[in-house]
């Protein structure tokens, strides 16, 4: 751990997650850190306001509420959650499939058993019926995005027709069939709109682009107004 801010993140992180206490041993164990250590930062959590129940020797437990307070989702509010973690799970990458699953635990971890039981036993489902498998570089290209690195295209249009392009990514739209990538292509001086599927092959080069990605969604947004209104 890189500073004890952080680590005291990942303990609580790994203690939202547990139904069940946990040995001090085995927390220090995955942090790391020594379990004198591990008893100071449970009392530093304790004096941020979190409910460690445990004691050295017989194991600790988070109760839950803690930094989300049981009335902080409604109803509706849970089961939109619920089914956007499942929409992912079924429609995005493997590795953004599994971030949601993560997600959505760590907010259960914390609900009150009331609420943690709506979510547990919720009826909504986002199932592909007809899936499309997810393009292997979806990672490397979400990354891209995030960082605001350009990345090298190999593309093929509808009409067959195979070319490379250096383009600035900055947005991915996850539709029911397919996904689009929207992104600044240097070579055409103009934004344009790739299938993902139609994407042969893609490399990151690491190398930022020069314009922020916020700059680039405003102008795309008002390109595509000017458009709409023509």
């Amino acid at each position: 751990m890189t500073t004890r801010a952080t680590r005291l993140l990942h303990l609580l992180d790994d203690l939202r997650r547990r139904r069940r206490p946990v040995r001090g041993a085995q927390l220090a164990d995955q942090l790391g850190i020594s379990l004198r250590t591990l008893y100071r930062d449970i009392d530093a959590l304790r004096a941020q306001g979190a409910v460690i129940a445990g004691d050295p020797g017989v194991g600790y437990q988070l109760r839950a509420g803690f930094m989300l307070p049981p009335m902080m989702f409604s109803p509706d509010e849970l089961e939109a959650l619920v089914l956007g973690a499942r929409w992912v799970a079924s429609h995005a990458d493997p590795e953004l499939a599994e971030a949601a699953g993560r997600a959505l635990d760590r907010v259960v971890g914390v609900l009150p058993e009331g609420l943690r039981l709506q979510v547990e036993t919720s009826g909504l489902f986002a199932p592909d019926w007809s899936p499309v498998p997810p393009e292997p570089w979806l990672p490397a290209l979400r990354r891209a995005i995030r960082e605001g690195n350009a990345v090298r295209l190999w593309y093929r249009d509808a009409q067959g027709r195979a070319s490379e392009r250096l383009v600035w990514p900055f947005a991915m739209a996850f539709l029911a069939d397919m996904r689009l990538l929207a992104a600044w292509c240097e070579s055409r001086a103009d934004f344009r709109h790739f299938r993902a599927d139609r994407v042969l092959a893609l490399e990151d080069t690491g190398r930022r682009y020069p314009e922020q990605r916020q700059r680039l969604i405003r102008r795309w947004e008002r390109q595509r107004l000017r458009r709409t209104g023509d």
